[in-house]
């Protein structure tokens, strides 16, 4: 396992000083669409590259930025033109069956125009919610606007922890090889540790 990992970093290592920038955003734009792509072997390696002053922090966040919220486009834009129309059909055809029914679909809608905003910003901190839970959001259709600019926030958040994980570690990549699984949760704990006491003082601000 840890021999695999270390492949696909050096791999994702010498394809992002290849492509640069433009190797972030495909890497980041897989990672957040259909295909479960880890986002830490690619901001990391990244952030190991800024410390050694061969990219620029400003481009790398970006392009981060950019790639994971063209990939949640993907799944958004599937959910809403395939996913809607075909749940629509399974919910008349077979809903008795599978407990899915026009009430419950509606309840999602209603509980994404409420609490859509939050739930994707906290989405974007989770491994493996990261890239699902773009379709809950198209399902329910979701505003657009605000899907992508708290998609970015999210991202944005996510992406800054691990470039300076990857700029603070760089030097030992064995290290980040051998815990990186500890490193991640790591990384998700504060990451939501952090968005909790943002949302706390966000509510107690607003009484």
């Amino acid at each position: 396992m840890f021999s695999l990992i270390s492949q696909i970093s050096t791999f994702l290592l010498e394809l992002i000083n290849n492509l640069g920038y433009l190797g972030i955003f495909i890497g980041m734009t897989i990672e957040s669409s259909f295909f479960p792509f880890p986002s830490e072997i690619i901001m990391i390696p990244a952030g190991a590259l800024i410390a050694q002053g061969k990219m620029s922090l400003h481009l790398v966040f970006i392009s981060g930025i950019l790639g994971s919220v063209t990939g949640a486009l993907i799944n958004y834009y599937l959910a809403l033109f395939l996913g809607r129309p075909l749940i629509d059909i399974l919910i008349d055809r077979y809903g008795k069956f599978f407990f899915i029914s026009r009430k419950n679909l509606k309840k999602s809608d209603i509980y994404f125009k409420k609490h859509g905003e939050i739930t994707t910003f906290l989405g974007r901190l989770i491994p493996g919610i990261r890239q699902i839970i773009s379709l809950p959001a198209g399902f329910s259709k979701m505003n657009l606007l605000k899907f992508i600019l708290f998609t970015a926030l999210g991202a944005g958040f996510w992406i800054f922890i691990l470039i300076y994980t990857g700029y603070f570690l760089g030097n030992n990549l064995v290290f980040i090889e051998n815990n990186l699984n500890i490193i991640v949760l790591l990384l998700t704990i504060f990451s939501l540790i952090t968005a909790l006491f943002y949302i706390l003082y966000e509510k107690r601000k607003s009484y």
